[in-house]
């Protein structure tokens, strides 16, 4: 029989590690006396708690506010609250850990949507359970990927453009009206019409990021533009390939620009998982306030 290793002697011997603990428990030791949110002939009643989850506690990964939550309501307050405006895919990774850590990530900084492109069905346990609160999408191909988003890109500019032509439109009656009238215009017509300046600025702004979407691939491949140095644009969608051999020549082929993270070492490349996530938060300090 070995002696033990002094280091987990020590190690045992001091007491350490003390970890917090993590979330909360069951409602009734929590909050004792007050009524359950999820009673309906309570005061405080809020559809959004979940009923188990008040009974036995939360200690699930999620901000403070979204304790007792149902996954349900915790995914439509994050599309309430607005997802932020890129889009990550996945080409087809050999190690089906890396999508899982991919879909966590894409989650922590709220991505809009996360699509996954081929057949291979993908380990879940990398994302501990986030994948519940965010959009993913699966695609038999990297065509028909790119033609998705293209064609709702097209769809949002179109459905913008309208809604710019009928405010237009209204402002426009309003000048008319306003000409046609010997009174001066009212504080209500003047709010009205400031407030369809504020929309019509946000539309036309809206149009522009539209206008501006572009497709990148993560690669390192000649040509490449470093990320340091890259801009991202707000409306975009990020490709990754395997760790390996990198994104395919289609992926490469229908990408209008291709950006690498710059690397210091002797290796290649970095873990896909790691490199999604350094992608993520470039897009992040470009273009995301800070937000607790």
């Amino acid at each position: 029989m070995h002696d033990p290793n002094p280091i987990d002697v020590a190690a045992k011997a001091s007491g350490e590690p003390t970890f917090r603990e993590v979330g909360v428990g069951p409602w009734a030791q929590t909050h004792p006396g007050e009524d359950r949110p999820d009673d309906p002939q309570s005061p405080n009643h809020d559809s959004r708690f979940d009923t188990v989850l008040l009974d036995e506690g939360d200690r699930r990964n999620v901000l403070d506010r979204y304790r007792y939550w149902s996954v349900a309501a915790i995914k439509a307050d994050l599309d309430a609250r607005g997802r932020h405006e890129f889009e990550v895919a996945v080409e087809n990774w050999t190690h089906d850990f890396n999508i899982g850590s991919m879909v966590r990530t894409a989650n922590a900084f709220q991505a809009a949507r996360v699509h996954i492109v081929g057949p291979h069905k993908w380990n879940r346990k990398g994302a501990l359970m986030t994948e519940l609160y965010q959009h993913v999408e699966n695609h038999p191909s990297i065509v028909e990927l790119v033609e998705c988003w293209k064609h709702r890109i097209s769809g949002e500019i179109a459905a913008a453009q309208s809604q710019v032509a009928a405010i237009k439109f209204r402002m426009r009656e309003t000048a008319d009206a306003q000409s046609s009238s010997a009174d001066a215009p009212s504080a209500d017509d003047q709010a009205q019409a400031e407030g369809l300046a504020v929309q019509l600025a946000e539309l036309e702004a809206k149009i522009a990021d539209l206008q501006a979407a572009r497709i990148i691939a993560l690669d390192i491949i000649p040509g490449a533009v470093p990320m340091e140095t890259y801009r991202f644009p707000k409306r975009c969608l990020m490709l990754f390939g395997a760790e390996g051999p990198g994104l395919s020549e289609k992926a490469l082929e229908l990408a209008d620009d291709v950006v690498y993270i710059s690397q210091f070492g002797s290796v290649r490349s970095i873990n896909a998982g790691a490199a999604a996530a350094v992608s993520m938060h470039a897009w992040i300090t470009q273009h995301a306030a800070p937000r607790l």
